[in-house]
């Protein structure tokens, strides 16, 4: 993809250079090969400089929580919308699929339609944000360790990472000191890598206290796991600087299908249209489909939530008997304390054929591990057993 004349003049007088531009449109054509693209690429990056190899993941004999994936897969009247789109799937657009999904959208979170953009997953919105509203002086403020920072430092933008709180959540007063001018606050709610949670109150003073052109991002690609957080989606509805992702990667079990959005104050959402292939890139519409059908199946969040919620509380009674520290989750995954090095306990791991998470740089001895099904976590344990001796 080449930059437009108009896009590459407002990129330029943002402070980008002209190099950085080329970077810019890398980013928007070929994200999907990047390493910082999503947890897939990430986890694939992380286990190839780590000489693990991704070709021991693919192994069908083992057990892979390393992606925050949810083996749960597509509900049963998801699968039955894919059946029936597909066959259309000769054509672009089939039908009314993407209006439906906005529709459904509308309903659950109760804001307008017009707040609402469908992407193909949250990676491709969270990019635009980049784009729009960072640069070599307009800074992506985010939480260390935290997820998300990846994109604008590949394109020239200032990234700074602030420590989060004694209590993992992030430490909003800190962030707005450390730039008082950033283009983005970007808060992960429940947070990635740690699984925690920052207060609402803590957003609204994101909100209160930063310049006006920026935005807070607020990530809430797990936030159906827990029933502790406040979204922010009324925020979007109240007409705040705020953008909410969402994705159907997780609870929704759909990875592979690839399907998101995001929701802003239509003048927000214009700002990330020069940014991708089009306006929107919604994806397959086996995907839109699929998550439309999904959110209209009543009981399907609460009930995988209290699944989740149970096995990981009993991992973490058994690392609770063997002396392990972690950090309590809210999400479908966790950090835990290995005594050394990350990378050298995954590789012990994966000799046992249990494949784990990645390894953030400022905590080295801290591995983050997906919690998959029951029989998956059973296997976690008997690798454990080994790993750890």
């Amino acid at each position: 993809m080449n930059l437009l004349p108009d896009q590459a003049d407002l990129l330029l007088q943002k402070g980008f250079s002209r190099r950085q531009l080329g970077r810019i449109a890398t980013l928007l054509t070929a994200g999907a090969g990047l390493p910082f693209y999503n947890e897939y690429a990430m986890a694939q990056d992380a286990q190839r400089r780590a000489g693990r190899g991704a070709g021991r993941a693919m192994d069908p004999d083992a057990v892979r929580i390393n992606q925050n994936e949810n083996p749960m897969g597509p509900c049963k009247e998801g699968l039955e919308a894919i059946a029936r789109i597909a066959p259309l799937g000769w054509r672009y657009s089939a039908g009314n699929v993407t209006s439906e999904l906005s529709k459904a959208i509308a309903e659950t979170e109760d804001v307008k339609e017009d707040h609402i953009a469908v992407f193909a997953g949250s990676s491709d919105p969270l990019h635009r944000v980049s784009c729009a509203f960072t640069s070599p002086t307009q800074s992506w403020t985010m939480g260390e360790p935290g997820y998300g920072g990846g994109a604008p430092a590949f394109i020239g933008s200032k990234v700074t990472r602030v420590p989060l709180r004694a209590d993992y959540s992030h430490d909003v007063e800190a962030m707005v000191k450390a730039d008082p001018n950033a283009g983005v606050y970007y808060v992960c709610n429940p947070n990635n890598p740690t699984g925690t949670l920052t207060p609402r109150k803590d957003i609204e003073y994101l909100l209160a206290h930063k310049s006006k052109d920026s935005v807070v991002l607020v990530d809430e690609a797990y936030i159906h796991f827990t029933d502790k957080a406040q979204s922010s989606a009324d925020l979007v509805a109240a007409g705040k600087d705020v953008i909410v992702l969402r994705t159907f990667s997780k609870i929704y079990g759909m990875a592979g299908l690839r399907a998101g959005f995001a929701m802003g104050r239509p003048d927000l959402l214009g700002k990330l249209r020069p940014y991708g292939v089009g306006f929107m890139q919604t994806g397959a519409v086996t995907g839109v489909a699929c998550a439309a059908a999904s959110l209209r199946v009543k009981n399907l969040v609460p009930e995988r939530r209290a699944l989740l919620r149970s096995i990981r509380e009993d991992t973490f009674a058994f690392l609770d008997k063997k002396g392990v520290k972690y950090i309590p989750s809210e999400a479908n995954f966790f950090m835990m304390e290995v005594n050394r090095p990350g990378g050298t306990f995954a590789d012990a791991m994966a000799s046992n054929k249990v494949i784990i998470g990645r390894v953030w740089p400022v905590w080295p001895t801290k591995v983050r591990v997906t919690v998959g099904s029951q029989d998956d976590m059973t296997k976690f344990k008997a690798a454990f057993e080994k790993a750890w001796a």
